[in-house]
């Protein structure tokens, strides 16, 4: 076995979280510029992007959200492309500066692509960073789009393209197929619609037991009042498997991509321009279902997100991956933000190790069955080609791919931290936003113009809408 795979063995469940569009020095950089980390690779002094002959230094962001997706940056494969520069990693403004020439917000800042956010900002990661262990070294596996990413980390592999289609459903054979083959339980847990089923056709519809909400909270005053016919409150949620010991041993969370949900939470994603603080109460909400869990002690907790987003990172992704399409996919993607969580992760640790998106895959099967990472050829193929699903053999990426077995250095497990503050900090920020819609309802009310969605949140309506022309049922998710 490669050195750390036995831990896996320490571990009976695996949770998977996957945000969006954000890089590692916008998210983590400030661990080296202000947190006195120099064990992270992070920001320094001094880095800066030029654009129309303008320096864009690093900065500390004095916003968490921006009012419209004129805002988001752009991060399809020829725009990342211009911001690697060749490995210069000096393209993010120039590009920044294009995409809001196109866009013409109010008052444009191509140096808002060079912010990073901090521990007052993200007080959430800046305790996981502390308790548990940062990858400084996990890219994403395309210099791209969303969906090309979100492919490798479910099927391992992309569709062809570094780009997203339009609609964004494909076809591909996901690392699910093969934990069904060989009976190792899942759960899909999601705010609307899993992105699975946009994934892999073989779950395109059915399978339902497999898809579950993230949490069923008593529904706000957003949402249609005909919504509460089609909500089965006895439906599990990943909050009651948490707390019951019902876990299964691979559950995939996807956040809430949407403004308007069956659940009535507001975009947790990550998205530009979504509130980066709604994303420190999901990652915490899921944190803290795990720490006060029975499971909690051979649990591991997985957060990263699908792609950078367009924001800056300095370090330049290797080329040259073993890759089965090495014409069009020939680099890892730019840095994401990955916190290892699990009380058998040291304290404070912090791994250099090459990551991207298919070694949570190869992470998975080599836990719960590794025999799945096995290339069959001949009656053999064909035989695990009948079983269910259809098992497909994972590809190159995940052939290589390094499993996170080695993070789990611990020789027993540690309790959960002390948690207090952060429940203090939920806990006033949501009295905070109650407050504000009760003495301000029409903040609430923004212009046509300010309300237009991104184009993942389009991409996400048309694949709900695809489900539900084919009979997908209302309030499943």
């Amino acid at each position: 076995m490669p050195d750390g795979t036995e831990n896996l063995t320490k571990i009976d469940h695996i949770v998977v979280v996957m945000l969006e569009n954000r890089s590692f020095d916008h998210m983590l950089g400030y661990l080296s510029l202000e947190g006195g980390r120099s064990d992270v690779d992070g920001l320094r002094a001094g880095m800066a992007n030029i654009a129309d002959g303008v320096s864009y230094p690093i900065n500390h962001l004095t916003r968490t959200g921006y009012p419209s997706e004129r805002w988001d940056p752009g991060h399809s494969g020829g725009e990342t492309d211009r911001q690697i520069d060749g490995g210069a990693m000096d393209g993010f403004a120039a590009a920044f500066a294009s995409k809001l020439g196109a866009r013409r917000p109010g008052d444009p800042d191509p140096g808002l692509v060079m912010g990073y956010y901090n521990a007052s900002d993200l007080p959430v990661y800046d305790h996981l960073a502390a308790e548990f262990c940062v990858c400084d070294r996990w890219h994403s596996s395309v210099p791209g789009a969303t969906w090309p990413n979100r492919l490798y980390a479910a099927t391992g592999g992309a569709d062809g393209t570094r780009d997203d289609k339009d609609p964004p459903i494909y076809s591909k054979a996901s690392f699910i197929r093969h934990l069904e083959a060989t009976g190792v339980s899942w759960r899909w847990y999601s705010f609307d619609v899993g992105t699975l089923h946009a994934i892999d056709d073989w779950y395109r519809l059915g399978h339902y037991e497999h898809f579950a909400y993230v949490e069923k909270l008593k529904l706000s005053w957003k949402p249609e009042l005909e919504e509460l016919v089609v909500l089965d409150e006895d439906s599990a949620s990943f909050i009651e498997d948490a707390a019951r010991g019902h876990l299964p041993s691979v559950s995939w969370i996807d956040p809430n991509f949407k403004d308007i949900n069956m659940v009535g939470t507001p975009p947790n994603d990550d998205h530009a321009p979504s509130d980066v603080k709604n994303g420190q109460e999901l990652v915490f909400l899921i944190y803290n279902a795990l720490a006060s869990s029975r499971q909690w002690d051979k649990t591991l907790l997985l957060i990263t997100y699908d792609e950078h987003g367009g924001f800056h990172d300095h370090v330049e992704p290797p080329e040259n991956p073993p890759d089965d399409d090495p014409a069009t996919f020939t680099r890892y993607g730019i840095r994401v933000p990955m916190l290892a969580v699990s009380p058998w992760v040291p304290r404070g640790a912090v791994s250099n190790a090459l990551f991207d998106h298919t070694s949570t895959i190869k992470t998975i099967l080599t836990r719960f069955c590794p025999q799945e990472l096995e290339h069959r050829s001949g009656l053999a193929a064909i035989g695990h080609w009948l079983e269910p699903g259809h098992p497909h053999y994972m590809g190159k990426r995940v052939a290589a791919a390094s499993d996170l077995g080695g993070l789990l250095s611990e020789t027993a497990p540690r309790q959960p931290p002390n948690r207090s503050s952060l429940v203090d900090w939920v806990v006033n920020r949501r009295a905070a936003a109650t407050r504000a819609i009760l003495e301000h309802p029409a903040a609430e009310i923004r212009p046509a113009e300010e309300r237009s969605l991104t184009d993942l949140q389009r991409g996400m309506a048309r694949i709900g809408q695809d489900l539900f022309d084919k009979g997908h049922p209302p309030g499943q998710p």
